[in-house]
């Protein structure tokens, strides 16, 4: 996914940020200086590895304090043969994915190895190892090669690697093997069928798999199987290179092993350690939001309790007001019923005092309304 910078709102710092291109040139130049450092020490080193190939191979006479183990050995036993006698197949077994490529057949071969050696390469890049063999019953070469061209060491991108083909003797090929099948029972073919067949081998190092210069026409399981081949092979390159060669009497002594238990128990520990950090630290940041939580929820309850007197409240407040309005109505009510009642009563007295107007006490007569709704006069006798 290749992201545009001109998506981003804040262009001027999305531009400053591409424009470092520091941290690549200093990455650049440690490359360049591990690179002459690395040439340096190498060529400090190889005093150390030429002596170490003599005493092997018995070329120096070693001079010094032979332990007692040696002592109790008879002259003629242990002058018997010279130098280290399979030293390099020790030293290889004893590497736990070295021990894995070589099979019980190998070994007849791999004890001729006289040294290993290997170089840096310029142009391409990349590095080369070399087997030195004594004369062997196996094959013809005295020299075998396995080349690595890097594209990004770093990275560990691999561009190809090539090997020596190997001259084997007939019959000691340790790649292949002969397999003869006879005929079934009724068939009519009567020869016997040879084929060949290919076997785990150590040697098989020194036939790499071929990388294609397009992975278009490989289905996913077979792009799969040759990506694995492929970094397998350069693991093995990587480990020949960087352990055996390097610690080969630790590796033969058998001190490497310990070395690299230490390690991967140093590196547990500090992963443990890390995931042990790591867990408290989420145990810590678990408990905060639990605690965060708590208050979310308190705090939530609290305003829930506040809404609800809030409610209460209120309610009291308008029940009060509906009373108040009940009493106001209840004396409303009362006033108009003792103001019907006065005006009633005021009715009443003018109604009276209108029948004392229609009597005339002094005359004797009074007004009245017939059934016409007329005046009359009424005599009273």
């Amino acid at each position: 996914m290749i992201i545009n910078p001109l998506e981003f709102r804040n262009q001027k710092s999305v531009n400053s940020v591409i424009s470092l291109s520091q941290h690549d040139e200093l990455e650049a130049q440690f490359l360049e200086e591990r690179k002459a450092l690395e040439a340096k020490y190498q060529k400090l080193y190889q005093p150390l590895y030429t002596k170490r190939c003599e005493i092997v191979n018995g070329l120096k006479e070693v001079d010094g304090v032979m332990s007692a183990e040696l002592y109790s050995i008879e002259e003629d036993q242990a002058t018997k043969e010279k130098g280290v006698p399979e030293f390099w197949l020790t030293a290889m077994k004893t590497q736990e994915v070295l021990a894995e490529e070589i099979k019980g057949q190998d070994e007849g071969a791999l004890k001729f190895i006289k040294d290993i050696k290997w170089s840096r390469l310029q142009s391409p890049e990349g590095f080369k190892l070399e087997f030195y063999f004594n004369p062997c019953p196996y094959f013809k070469n005295s020299v075998l090669t396995k080349t690595y061209h890097i594209i990004d060491e770093s990275d560990h991108i691999l561009s190809q690697a090539i090997g020596t083909e190997i001259e084997w003797y007939p019959g000691k090929c340790l790649t292949k093997k002969v397999v003869k099948k006879k005929p079934r029972m009724g068939s009519k073919k009567t020869k016997t069928i040879t084929t060949l067949k290919i076997c785990e081998s150590f040697f098989t190092f020194f036939n790499p798999p071929h990388i294609p210069e397009s992975v278009d026409d490989l289905d996913d399981d077979a792009y799969d199987e040759l990506q694995d081949r492929i970094e397998h092979d350069y693991d093995v390159g990587i480990i020949i290179r960087d352990k055996i060669i390097r610690h080969a009497v630790s590796w033969f002594t058998g001190e490497a092993i310990e070395d690299d238990d230490n390690k991967e128990a140093e590196q547990e520990k500090k992963r443990k350690q890390g995931v042990k950090k790591d867990n408290s630290e989420h145990h810590d940041e678990d408990k905060e939001r639990k605690r965060c939580l708590k208050k979310d929820d308190e705090d939530e309850k609290n305003n829930d309790a506040d809404d609800n007197n809030d409610k209460e409240v209120e309610q009291e407040e308008k029940r009060k007001e509906g009373a108040k309005k009940d009493i106001n109505k209840d004396h409303d009510d009362s006033y108009d019923e003792e103001r019907k009642w006065i005006l009633k009563k005021d009715v009443n007295d003018d109604d009276d005092e209108k029948k004392n107007d229609w009597f005339d006490n002094d005359n004797g007569f009074g007004l009245g309304i017939n059934g016409l709704g007329c005046e009359e006069v009424v005599t009273v006798s």
